[in-house]
């Protein structure tokens, strides 16, 4: 079955034609091809921007944040998108999942970021030897303290913030009795 664009006046197959439930043969009077440049020049002429299409071979798909030409395994899947994969690759999702992770959960950019590992020396505050990878901040205030490791970062975390309990492992890894010494019946002190 062929069916004949009102714009271009070709007869072509009704696979060439999106679908229009209003119309009599359920398809549209344009052809896609003849559709897309329509719809492009009324953008135009309201002053709206409108994006070039860029050429890609089969498989392939432009990324409008990297601006480069993918194969599909490089794109998460969106059932909802009318090509069936998500706007931007996955490199790029991941960028920006990281930026607005920093953004919601500590409120700075990477950028801030990046200046707190450079004063730092691009070390851990802690231990002075791994890279710094893992924004700390203070869980009561949400203020950030710095960027750690990974393992002081846990450290940290495992101690429940407590300075007098991270003093106390201090005391232990020096070697200082840990026990409470016991002063009076039912009376201990800790060591200090």
């Amino acid at each position: 079955m062929v069916k004949r664009c009102s714009r271009c006046k070709e007869d072509k197959p009704r696979a060439a034609f999106a679908n229009n439930k209003s119309a009599r043969d359920g398809l549209q009077a344009y052809c896609r091809e003849c559709w897309a440049a329509y719809h492009q020049a009324r953008q135009v002429a309201r002053g709206k921007n409108i994006r070039p299409r860029v050429a890609t071979p089969d498989g392939h798909k432009f990324c409008r944040s990297c601006g480069e030409v993918k194969p599909h395994r490089e794109w998460h899947r969106n059932a909802t998108a009318s090509d069936g994969l998500s706007t931007s690759c996955k490199a790029c999702r991941a960028a920006k999942g990281r930026a607005g992770h920093l953004k919601r959960q500590y409120g700075i950019t990477e950028a801030e970021r990046d200046e707190l590992v450079a004063s730092q020396g691009g070390v851990c505050c802690i231990c002075l030897a791994a890279p710094a990878a893992h924004v700390d901040h203070c869980h009561e205030t949400g203020r950030v303290r710095g960027v750690l490791c990974f393992s002081c970062n846990a450290a940290l975390g495992q101690f429940k913030d407590r300075p007098d309990v991270i003093r106390r492992a201090a005391t232990y890894v020096e070697g200082n009795a840990w026990k409470p010494t016991l002063v009076a019946p039912g009376v201990y002190r800790l060591p200090s």
